[in-house]
């Protein structure tokens, strides 16, 4: 009888498995961003979340960053970049519509996990549909419901498992309405001074190097675009020929709409925001996340907004905070100037932009306060690190992971 001979393998081989690692080989996470903040967070925690495990599968709403991070999006987040309550009227049918997509492929795919990035209007429908399909749920960059509609915290006190806030005052008021709430850090915390050189922008652009740049960014959407634009362009008339004007255009916008808006202007548009800001000596920014992208690249500039008047009728009653701009309520003063409704006018914003575009006493109080903003957006880790906002999100979505794959 002849002698059977068995390949040998490494002793290493032998050992089992890392449970953990079984528990989440082809795990599946629903993942929905609905605007263009939120979708480049989510591409964020995509990358490292496929880097720590490479077999998870991820489908739900996004865009092109999230596409190329390895999201099988369903659903375009440009579809949903709708601002304003009457706005959102209008768009209802077609927001049901991509919504009732999404869950005919939750129900197809039966994911492990969801994460829900921002756009409330949206994504605490689709927390709802989850909780009714016993699946859980995690709120990445949670609403803003401590500025408005404090109410609606009940929805996620109902629905969500856990929220992970990025910024640092949310964690205390989220706790104390009974929500298992962790601050992250704000994941444009640690963003990193573009690469490119101002020379080398200028050549890219044919702007002019030894000028003064101002960085105008309307909005992300084109409803506000429509209304805070016109006002930055005159703006730009009234500062005139001395400086360069730049135009960044947001993923969620097409160039053509733009070059539409500002044909036969003496702007410049541009492919991405931080070299344009980075490079700029100021900037008039419309509320939102371009603001906090500004302190981060330490440009100081004025807030503006605008929106239609049933909205903003509707809308102001419901405030419940001493400022609008994301930095001074960080920093709980008044770190740069508000201009919003009537209050935004070109004389206003000029007047305000001229107080910070020279080496003067208030731009020096200004980029004092917007490094403190910057330092406070940090989340500390153990041993008082700091770490980013993915990475620690990261942690907490493999954590809960694990925990809802694991037997019983």
């Amino acid at each position: 009888m002849g002698l059977r001979y068995q390949k040998l393998v490494p002793f290493s081989a032998l050992r089992p498995e890392d449970p953990r690692d079984m528990q989440l080989r082809n795990a599946r996470i629903l993942i929905s961003a609905g605007e263009a903040s939120g979708e480049m967070y989510g591409a964020e925690l995509l990358e490292v979340l496929r880097r720590r495990q490479p077999s998870l599968e991820f489908f739900g709403v996004g865009g092109e960053r999230m596409r190329a991070a390895g999201c099988n999006t369903v659903v375009d987040s440009k579809d949903l970049a709708i601002v304003g309550i009457t706005e959102i009227i209008s768009h209802l049918p077609k927001i049901y519509r991509l919504f009732g997509r999404l869950m005919a492929e939750a129900d197809r795919q039966r994911p492990d996990l969801a994460i829900v990035i921002d756009s409330p209007a949206f994504n605490w429908r689709v927390a709802r549909q989850m909780h009714q399909r016993a699946i859980p749920t995690i709120y990445y960059v949670c609403p803003q419901f401590w500025a408005w509609r404090q109410r609606r915290v009940r929805l996620l006190r109902k629905y969500i498992n856990k929220a992970l806030v990025i910024f640092p005052f949310e964690e205390e008021f989220y706790r104390e309405r009974g929500i298992d709430t962790t601050f992250v850090g704000h994941p444009l915390a640690d963003l990193k001074p573009p690469a490119v050189q101002r020379g080398e922008y200028a050549a890219q652009y044919g702007l002019d190097a030894l000028k003064h740049w101002i960085t105008l960014m309307p909005g992300s959407r084109q409803k506000e675009v429509q209304l805070n634009l016109p006002t930055l362009l005159q703006v730009a008339q009234e500062l005139g020929s001395a400086y360069e004007f730049l135009l960044p255009i947001a993923p969620t916008l097409d160039r053509g709409f733009l070059e539409g808006l500002v044909r036969g202007r003496a702007l410049t548009l541009v492919e991405q925001a931080l070299p344009a800001l980075r490079h700029s000596r100021a900037g008039v920014i419309a509320s939102g996340t371009a603001t906090v992208e500004a302190a981060m690249m330490s440009t100081p500039f004025v807030m503006i907004y605008r929106v239609g008047r049933l909205t903003h009728a509707l809308g102001r009653r419901r405030i419940k905070v001493p400022h609008l701009a994301m930095v001074n309520l960080i920093a709980g003063q008044r770190v740069v100037p508000e201009l919003v409704q009537a209050d935004f006018t070109a004389p206003r914003v000029v007047a305000e932009i001229e107080k910070v575009i020279q080496d003067t006493p208030e731009r020096d109080r200004m980029l004092e306060s917007l490094a403190e903003v910057k330092r406070r957006l940090r989340a500390p880790h153990r041993g008082g690190d700091a770490r980013l906002a993915a990475e620690r999100a990261g942690d907490i979505v493999l954590d809960m992971l694990g925990r809802s794959s694991a037997p019983g």
